[in-house]
C-alpha cells in the first residue's frame, strides 16, 4: 500500500493498493493552498507514480464526495489521457458530484459506476466491497479490498453517529463480520484522534439552529460546507418552522443541493426556496440565506458579501451570520478575517464558540477505538491526519491491544509492503505536491513562488536603459517604473538616484569595454538592488531592461 497524499497532512488523500502488479486507487483528493503559496489555486498530490503505471490501474474508488477525496479527479483523468482512464467507482451521490465536476472540465468519456453498499465487484486480483459509514455527506463508504493475503480496509472519513439525519447509521454489523473473517490492514481516519470521547450526533445541531434563528430579528445568513447536505436540510427545517423563506447563494451550494434533491437526500418543501434575485422582495425577518464561504475562501459568496462585492446580497446592520462549520486547519486566519469584516459591516456573528451549531463528521478517540475493536486488524496504519494525529491514533490502537510492532506510522511516498512473512516499509517512491495555477498544473519551482512572495511583499522596479548599438553609451534618460513598492513617498529623490546609478553603471561598462547585453543587465541589477536596499531597507524585485538602438 502506497499513500501519495493524506499522511502528515489533512487533505489531498490518495492511496494506491497494489497486488500482482495491478493497482486500485482509493480517493483522488486535493487541498487548498497556504497563504505563502502566492497565486496557487489548488494543491494536488504528485501522482507521477500513477502516470508511470497507467496501464496497471484497474480502477479508482472514491469514498465520498468531499474535495479532499474527490477534487483532483479531473486533473488525474486529464493527465492519464482517454486511452488510459480507468473506471471510477463510488456511491450514487459521489458519482453524481464527480460527473458534475468532470462536465465542467469537458471530460465526458469516463466510466462512472454507482456502487451500493454490499455490492461485490471484481477488480483484477481484488474483490471490492463498499461499506456504508456516516459522515457529514451522504453516501460515505469505507472501502474493503480483499486479495490473496486478506482484506485491506480503508475507512474513509467516518463517525459512529447512532442518530444520523437520514436515519441510516454506519453498518457496524458488517464491520464486525469483516473483523471476524480477518482484516489484514486497517487504514483509519485520524482527524479527531486528539479529541476525547464520542463525537456529538448531527441531529443535535438542528434544535440549536432553530434556537439561534428564533432570536434573530433580521436576515439570517448561514454558511456551511456546500457538500454538507444534511446540514442544509436542518437549516431548511429550522427556516420552515419559523416561516422564513430560504435562498441558496453560491454556485457549489446550488449545484450540490440540486444533486442531493434529485437523489432523495434532501427534502425541500414546495414554495420555501426562492431565487437569490428575489431576496429584496421579502422583509429581513422573512429570510434565511444559505451560503458558501465557511472557510473564508477568497472568491466565496460569504467573503464577497463581507466585502460588499456580491451582486445580489448586500449585508447590513441587523443581519445575523451563522458559521455552521469549524475552520479546517490552516484556514483559521482567513475565517477570522471574514468574521472581523462582518462585525465591521454591523452583522451579529454566531460561531461554534457561541452555540453548538456544528457537529464534526469525524469520529473522536473512542470511535477510533471502536473501529479497531470491531475489525480487529492484524496491522494498523493511521491515515488522514497530521503527524501528531497519526501518532495519537497509533496510541489508541495500542490501548485496545494492537501490538506496537503491528502499527505503522507512514508518510507520503513510503510504501507498506505486506507478504506471508510480515509487514515492513519499502523503498520510497516519488510523492509531493502538484500546484494548479489557473487551469495549468505542474511543479511550480521554488524560485517562482519566491518571486511571487517578493512581489506581494516589496513590489517591483522596472528600469529601462537605452544604449547606442555602436558605442554602448546611454542615448536617452533611463525610464523607471515601480509598482507596489512601499514607502516610496518617504524615499525622496530615489528615482533620480536610480537614474544616476544607471548612467554611472553604463559609463563604467563603456570604459571597461563591456558590450554584452546579459552582462550589462546583471551589472545594472546588482548596482540598482544595492541602492534600493540601502535607501528602503527592503528588497523589491529589480528588473533592468537594456535596449540597443
Amino acid at each position: 500500500m502506497l499513500a501519495l497524499g493524506g499522511l502528515g497532512e489533512i487533505g489531498k488523500n490518495m492511496t494506491v493498493v497494489e497486488q500482482d502488479g495491478r493497482i486500485v486507487v482509493v480517493d483522488v483528493g486535493l487541498r487548498f493552498p497556504t497563504p505563502e503559496m502566492v497565486g496557487i489555486d489548488l494543491v494536488l498530490p504528485d501522482f507521477t507514480y500513477l502516470l508511470e503505471r497507467a496501464a496497471d490501474i484497474e480502477a479508482i474508488v472514491v469514498t465520498h464526495g468531499h474535495e479532499d477525496h474527490l477534487g483532483a479527479l479531473p486533473w488525474v483523468l486529464r493527465e492519464l489521457g482517454p486511452k488510459a482512464r480507468p473506471p471510477i467507482y463510488g456511491g450514487p451521490l459521489t458519482m453524481a458530484m464527480a460527473r458534475s465536476k468532470l462536465d465542467e472540465h469537458k471530460l465526458r468519456d469516463v466510466r462512472l459506476i454507482d456502487v451500493q453498499p454490499g455490492d461485490e465487484i471484481e477488480l483484477g486480483p481484488f474483490s471490492l466491497e463498499m461499506i456504508h459509514m456516516t459522515h457529514s455527506i451522504p453516501d460515505s463508504c469505507a472501502v474493503a479490498l480483499t486479495g490473496d493475503l486478506g482484506t485491506v480496509l480503508l475507512t474513509g472519513d467516518y463517525k459512529f453517529d447512532q442518530t444520523p439525519v437520514d436515519g441510516n447509521p454506519a453498518d457496524v454489523s458488517r464491520l464486525a463480520q469483516l473483523g471476524a473473517e480477518g482484516v489484514l490492514l486497517l487504514c483509519g481516519d485520524s482527524t479527531n484522534a486528539d479529541r476525547a470521547g464520542f463525537s456529538p450526533s448531527e441531529t443535535v445541531v438542528g434544535p440549536h439552529l432553530e434556537e439561534v434563528f428564533a432570536r434573530a430579528e433580521g436576515r439570517i445568513i448561514v454558511t456551511s460546507f456546500a457538500s454538507n447536505i444534511h446540514r442544509v436540510q436542518q437549516v431548511v427545517d429550522a427556516a420552515a418552522a419559523l416561516d422564513r423563506k430560504v435562498a441558496l447563494v453560491g454556485r457549489s451550494m446550488r449545484k450540490n443541493v440540486g444533486i442531493g434533491g434529485q437523489l432523495g437526500h434532501i427534502d425541500l418543501p414546495a414554495g420555501l426556496i426562492i431565487q437569490a434575485r428575489e431576496i429584496d422582495d421579502f422583509r429581513d425577518d422573512q429570510l434565511v440565506i444559505i451560503s458558501t464561504g465557511s472557510q473564508g475562501e477568497p472568491l466565496s459568496a460569504l467573503r464577497r458579501m463581507a466585502y460588499r462585492d456580491h451582486p445580489q446580497v448586500q449585508l447590513h446592520q441587523g443581519d445575523t451570520v451563522v458559521f455552521s462549520a469549524t475552520p479546517i486547519p490552516g484556514n483559521e486566519r482567513a475565517v477570522n478575517e471574514t468574521v472581523d469584516r462582518l462585525y465591521q459591516v454591523g452583522c451579529d456573528v454566531i460561531t461554534t464558540r457561541d452555540a453548538p451549531i456544528h457537529a464534526s463528521g469525524h469520529g473522536y478517540a473512542e470511535e477510533l477505538k471502536l473501529m479497531a475493536n470491531l475489525v480487529k486488524p492484524r496491522y494498523l496504519m493511521p491515515c488522514h491526519g497530521d503527524f501528531k494525529r497519526l501518532k495519537l491514533h497509533g496510541q489508541l490502537g495500542e490501548a485496545v491491544g494492537i501490538s506496537p510492532e503491528a502499527i505503522f506510522h507512514g508518510e507520503n511516498g513510503l510504501p507498506l509492503e505486506i507478504n506471508e512473512r510480515g509487514a515492513r516499509f519499502g523503498k520510497a517512491e516519488r510523492a509531493g505536491m502538484i500546484f494548479v495555477d489557473g487551469v495549468d498544473i505542474g511543479d511550480i519551482a521554488d524560485a517562482a513562488l519566491r518571486d511571487r512572495r517578493m512581489l506581494s511583499a516589496d513590489g517591483i522596479f522596472i528600469v529601462v536603459a537605452t544604449i547606442s548599438e555602436q558605442s554602448g553609451g546611454s542615448v536617452a534618460d533611463p525610464e523607471v517604473i515601480f509598482r507596489g513598492v512601499p514607502f516610496m513617498d518617504e524615499a525622496g529623490g530615489l528615482i533620480d538616484e536610480i537614474k544616476e546609478v544607471v548612467e554611472d553603471s553604463l559609463e563604467r561598462a563603456v570604459g571597461e569595454g563591456i558590450r554584452e547585453l546579459d552582462v550589462l543587465t546583471d551589472t545594472l541589477h546588482d548596482h540598482l538592488a544595492a541602492l534600493v536596499y540601502e535607501r528602503l531597507r527592503r528588497r523589491p524585485m529589480v528588473l533592468p531592461v537594456v535596449v540597443e538602438v
